[in-house]
């Protein structure tokens, strides 16, 4: 996918959240290890550029990092340094970084953090109200510029609200457990975190049910994950908070304006995916044809 980078590959579980870890689960299909931790090949990918010396990225464009691992994981302590490098030379690129391990953060970040940096949007994952009771306090202590919250996989209910009301989460991304041994998501939970957030004018968004997603009392198994989007699209979950600027600059250190920063553009089947309000647009790959 266009808008994924993945410096490094690999993770080690560390909570309720992991125990049915869909990489693990994908690399399994292809007989690999999912504990095998090992930079990749495409790790300078942001700065990779066209045969007309432009960049395969674009200006404004927002590119989610290591979905495939851990940012901060404590095997990729080797590597880190030069990633953030990369993130600092792409100044006019969003980053959305996502942890489950905030407690490493603080002795990661680099050098000239200083109180962030503005092209980098920090999530931390909370699959259930303990993890949220542990992770989120130590977001909002840290210094980023922009939060936000991912609950997936939600396998419990989760009250967000005391953290909400602080306004300095941006947004909360949802979504149900997919793939091997995956657990029950129930509409009641989605829909808890969904008033809360309108509640606070945080933007909300629910991407996927799921596997087996639980409304009204009944049990629904939903295969595939383009029926998992349709259907929480479909529930109308989603709700346009307070507007997230980030200011983005180019290699002179020139603010970009928003009119010349990348617009996404979407085919006819986005129209119906629950993952449209966060996602980078299409890439025109030709799969959703096939």
């Amino acid at each position: 996918m266009h808008d994924i980078w993945n410096p490094w590959h690999g993770c080690k579980k560390c909570s309720e959240g992991c125990d049915h870890c869909y990489m693990y689960y994908l690399d399994r299909l292809r007989d690999k290890c999912g504990q095998e931790i090992y930079k990749t090949a495409n790790f300078a990918y942001p700065l990779q550029k066209k045969r007309n010396g432009s960049y395969k990225i674009q200006a404004g464009e927002t590119i989610r990092v290591c979905m495939t691992s851990d940012f901060f994981l404590e095997e990729a302590d080797a590597w880190r340094n030069d990633a953030w490098n990369i993130m600092h030379d792409r100044r006019d690129v969003i980053f959305f970084l996502l942890t489950k391990r905030p407690q490493r953060v603080s002795s990661c970040l680099p050098r000239d953090w200083g109180s962030g940096w503005e092209n980098i949007f920090f999530h931390v994952t909370c699959e259930n109200q303990i993890r949220a009771d542990e992770r989120i306090p130590l977001l909002l202590d840290l210094p980023f510029k922009h939060k936000g919250i991912m609950c997936a996989p939600l396998i419990g209910p989760i009250c967000l609200k005391q953290y909400l009301t602080t306004g300095a989460i941006e947004q909360v991304i949802c979504g149900g457990e997919n793939y091997d041994g995956a657990r029950p998501c129930n509409f009641d939970w989605v829909k808890r975190l969904y008033s809360e957030c309108a509640e606070t004018n945080t933007t909300f968004s629910f991407i996927e049910t799921g596997n087996i997603f639980i409304k009204d009392g009944r049990r629904y198994l939903l295969k595939g994950k383009r029926l998992q989007s349709e259907m929480a699209f479909k529930s109308g979950m989603f709700f346009q908070g307070r507007p997230v600027h980030f200011r983005l600059y180019d290699a002179l250190g020139i603010e970009i304006p928003e009119a010349e920063r990348y617009k996404p553009h979407y085919c006819s089947s986005c129209a119906s995916c629950g993952s449209k309000p966060i996602c980078n647009g299409c890439s025109d790959c030709g799969k959703c044809a096939k």
